[in-house]
């Protein structure tokens, strides 16, 4: 009877946590369908090219296609989902999904349709965060859902920008999900579905094979091999599923749409990464090396003019290769790839495979400020572990979102994106508070199953409460943003046009060095 009564229980508390969940969901929802008529990005009309080819044309030309400038370059899974949104497209205007007379439409059918569809997809996210926090208590249950679900950097990018990163960092909080307890093959398996959607989110694969091989791998020889066989042989079956069908028809034009190393080392607005720094020193070393009377030839293509050239465009520091960001990504990773070599915790993965996109975010080719998303929000998971864990992530997750800012850039859509910043600040910073009345932390148990445990230690009387450093930084982000937006238009007018922007990479570069930095330390501190 006891048994009985204890399980009546728990189904009813999860019935109670799923009743939760989908109120956050709705609520982001309806906000989300508010924000149906702001400003699109070209990824609107990049997505809806994307429904049209691969609605008007075969297979066999999804990849060569070039009626559009804003080419397929997705992998083959990412492709087959917009062929199925495109079955309804065409149900409720068959002009969104048209090759030629679709090119720019923006009647309101295809601006619902399309928003529309990111809002379902982000269902996806939704089940990565459940499964991620179902055994948490409702506290920390909560906080994670106000930091995933109703994360601002989502509401700018996903649903005003536009594009599907709920839905792919979806399907990474799954596989994180199946990982932590112990289900590796399925963790591997959603791990290469995830690849197969998009390709950038391979940085962390050096950490997903590092981890399997020795989590999954284990047991002696004999049974290590015949685990390896198998895992091999699921993530080669999945990578066939997905690109088989184009390399039977002798199309390596795949291949070369995911990997345009020509498109330049940074984006064309720069992402606040190690390479502001690096640029920033090249221009400042040429200056000084003209004024002492050296010849330094300024390149034809340059950075502050905000476009992206087919080279490196330096004067005076050594050209950056794809190969040379390659090899920092692997060295900044390598104490991450060491500690999951000796003790593949875990509890640890969410943690190293955030690491490893932040190393990614820092060190690689072509990054774009919107990939902040991918540690951001696996940080959220781990953000509610420890106090500094918290501390952490309330600076880092402000950082990231104000490095989005000028992805909006047209006046009506500068109060909501200050509007979404500040909410999410005032409500991290009750939700940490209540989580850390005294300073206590608390700490998952070592099974990685997400029972919580109480850590006495780091206790003080003042709670949630950020340095003095951190206080000051997210003061000079507040005049940053006071002179790009308001200082430098009334008293430099149009001159220096990119100067605010390069302001906002280089003083945001700061805060994600500092989260690198931080992440770096906690991981080989760590047991």
């Amino acid at each position: 009877m006891g048994k009985q009564k204890l399980s009546s229980k728990g189904v009813q508390n999860s019935g109670c946590t799923k009743a939760t969940l989908w109120w956050f969901y709705l609520v982001a929802a309806c906000i989300k369908v508010l924000l149906f008529p702001s400003y699109r990005s070209t990824d609107f009309e990049v997505h809806r090219n994307w429904l049209a080819v691969t609605h008007s044309l075969p297979l066999s030309q999804w990849y060569f296609d070039e009626t559009s400038p804003w080419t397929l370059d997705y992998p083959p899974f990412f492709a087959h989902f917009e062929h199925f949104l495109s079955m309804f497209a065409h149900l409720i205007d068959p002009k969104i999904v048209h090759l030629q007379e679709g090119l720019n439409y923006s009647a309101n059918t295809v601006v619902y349709f399309q928003r529309g569809t990111v809002i379902l997809s982000d269902l996806c996210l939704l089940y990565g965060v459940y499964r991620l926090t179902r055994n948490l208590d409702s506290r920390k249950q909560k906080l994670i859902w106000l930091s995933a679900i109703w994360s601002p950097m989502l509401f700018i990018v996903d649903h005003v920008h536009f594009q599907y990163n709920g839905f792919l960092i979806g399907i990474l909080l799954i596989s994180l999900s199946y990982l932590e307890e112990g289900r590796d093959l399925l963790g591997g398996f959603f791990f290469a579905v995830l690849l197969c959607l998009k390709h950038l989110f391979a940085v962390a694969a050096p950490v997903y094979f590092v981890y399997l091989l020795r989590h999954y791998c284990r047991g002696g020889i004999g049974r290590g091999f015949t685990r390896l066989l198998i895992m091999g042989g699921m993530v080669a079956a999945v990578f066939a599923a997905a690109f088989g069908p184009f390399f039977h028809l002798g199309q390596i034009q795949v291949i070369r749409r995911l990997f345009p190393f020509g498109r330049g080392l940074c984006h064309a607005y720069w992402a606040p990464n190690f390479w502001v720094f690096y640029i920033m020193s090249d221009k400042g070393l040429a200056f000084i090396l003209r004024r002492l009377g050296f010849n330094v030839q300024t390149p034809t293509a340059t950075f502050t003019a905000g476009l992206v050239g087919d080279s490196s465009p330096f004067s005076v520091l050594p050209q950056v290769t794809p190969l040379v960001t390659f090899m920092m990504v692997l060295l900044a990773l390598s104490p991450c790839l060491l500690k999951a070599w000796k003790d593949p915790k875990p509890q640890m993965i969410s943690r190293w495979v955030a690491y490893a996109y932040t190393c990614g975010f820092l060190f690689g080719w072509h990054v774009h400020e919107k990939a902040s998303l991918h540690f951001v929000i696996p940080l959220a998971i781990v953000a509610v572990q420890t106090l500094e864990d918290a501390k952490h992530y309330f600076l880092l997750s402000i950082v990231s979102c104000y490095s989005l800012f000028p992805l909006l850039f047209e006046a009506q859509e500068y109060p909501i994106k200050v509007l979404l910043l500040l909410l999410h600040l005032i409500l991290m910073w009750s939700g940490f508070s209540a989580q850390f009345p005294d300073g206590a932390e608390t700490a998952r148990a070592p099974t990685g199953h997400h029972t919580e445990k109480k850590v006495d230690q780091h206790k003080s009387n003042g709670g949630f409460v950020i340095g003095w450093i951190e206080r000051m930084y997210l003061v000079g982000l507040v005049i940053v943003e006071i002179w790009g937006q308001f200082l430098h238009p009334l008293l430099l007018g149009d001159k220096l046009a990119f100067a605010p922007l390069m302001l906002i990479s280089i003083y945001c570069a700061l805060g994600i060095m500092y989260s690198w930095i931080w992440q770096l330390t906690f991981i080989v501190k760590s047991p």
